[in-house]
């Protein structure tokens, strides 16, 4: 059983900062690539930053510069720094792992149970 167990998230005024983590746990051979996605109410869940095994990060074009994804191999964790905080970051922030439990499955997605990020004006 894997399971991904998220912290971080609460209320921020516009400007502040605020870090998510991560953190893959159980019966995991391997860990591939790690993203942040989030929902905002009313719209469709979008990828926000992504972070492949060696390192190589993507953002969508609206948080470049303010957020910055990062992960630790060996805590299996991955981490979502988010600074200059906008009303239009709230959301429910989900992290998702590509994951083989064992050297012979393929690689799954999991996901975890998402931290609400709320951003006051």
């Amino acid at each position: 059983q894997v399971q991904l167990v998220e912290s971080g998230g609460g209320l921020v005024q516009a400007g502040g900062s605020l870090r998510l983590s991560c953190a893959a746990a159980g019966n995991i051979f391997s860990i591939n690539g790690m993203a942040w996605y989030r929902r905002a109410l009313g719209k469709e869940r979008e990828l926000v930053a992504e972070i492949n095994s060696s390192g190589t990060t993507n953002y969508t074009d609206s948080v470049k510069g303010r957020f910055t994804i990062s992960r630790d191999n060996a805590k299996k964790s991955v981490y979502l720094q988010m600074n200059s905080l906008k009303p239009e970051d709230t959301a429910v922030y989900y992290c998702q792992a590509s994951i083989k439990v064992t050297r012979f499955l393929r690689y799954r997605d999991y996901w975890g149970q998402g931290t609400q990020v709320s951003v006051s004006s």
